[in-house]
């Protein structure tokens, strides 16, 4: 299973949906889903702006878990 960690980075900064869809022109719905870790799949352009509004590295925003 992979884990979003957008709700953690974003708390840490203490941003909102609404920040970060103002800062990185990204629909609320796709954040929201991040957010929620609700996503079914992401864009590279999604990752590549959410990296470069936190920068941070895939890694830091997403995590493979093993269900097992």
């Amino acid at each position: 299973m992979i884990k979003c960690h957008l709700s953690t980075i974003m708390g840490s900064h203490k941003m909102k949906i609404a920040d970060v869809s103002r800062e990185t022109g990204l629909n609320r719905s796709t954040i929201t889903a991040l957010y929620n870790e609700d996503a079914q799949r992401v864009d590279f352009d999604t990752i590549d702006k959410l990296c470069k509004l936190f920068s941070c590295t895939v890694p830091d925003l997403f995590e493979w878990v093993d269900e097992s």
